[in-house]
């Protein structure tokens, strides 16, 4: 894509979704960092269903602690890898209370040294905590920047810094978004909806579907 298709591309989502965000349910940045840790390899309902239960009871790193591994462990045992996940919330949940007096930081080296938060993690953070023009590429990016053309790369962080290169900046706070729901819920893996697509004459995806 050009750069006048590249604007046209981001134009068309963003009146398709003016005000996208992500689908985990939270209330403080905190809770959002769990939930996010509770997301990889699971579906966001998935995490919803867990964290609607959860943080009522427990939403601080103290108030977590305080549950002990079992108990926060009967709260996530729905979602995929929890033994993993319940240990890697507690150790995160300690270092934010040494280091960040319970707070969640807004530097990067600091997230993705937390347990169980990698660069895809600490971007989600970053961008819809703190406004940071950072994006998040999940296997729905990656799919929708290799497919349609808009930035093509064999690893997720070669996708990454092609998005950030390519995007307009006006775009850049919500691409990782609008990205991630097109990918979700319209390019999807298996069975695009290409009819139903907004950037449809843009996408240089060569098997589009021409029935829904």
């Amino acid at each position: 894509m050009d750069s006048s298709q590249i604007h046209q591309f981001f134009t068309r989502l963003r009146a398709d979704r003016p005000q996208p965000t992500t689908e985990l349910r939270y209330l403080s940045p905190f809770e959002l960092l769990v939930a996010v840790i509770l997301s990889a390899q699971a579906t966001d309902k998935k995490v919803n269903e867990a964290t609607v239960r959860l943080f009522p009871v427990a939403n601080t790193p103290q108030a977590l602690l305080d549950l002990g591994e079992e108990g926060l462990k009967d709260y996530i045992k729905t979602i995929g890898l929890y033994n993993t996940k319940a240990a890697n919330i507690r150790k995160a949940c300690t270092l934010l209370l040494e280091r960040h007096g319970g707070q969640v930081p807004r530097d990067r080296e600091a997230l993705e040294a937390l347990p169980g938060v990698g660069r895809k993690s600490a971007n989600i953070i970053l961008n819809t905590v703190f406004g940071e023009p950072t994006i998040a590429v999940d296997t729905h990016i990656f799919r929708v920047a290799n497919r349609t053309g808009l930035a093509p790369g064999k690893t997720p962080r070669a996708v990454e810094e092609g998005l950030l290169a390519v995007t307009p900046e006006e775009f850049r706070q919500d691409a990782h978004h609008w990205l991630v729901l097109h990918g979700r819920y319209v390019c999807t893996a298996r069975k695009p909806r290409c009819p139903d697509c907004p950037i449809h004459d843009l996408c240089e995806y060569p098997d589009k579907s021409e029935v829904s």
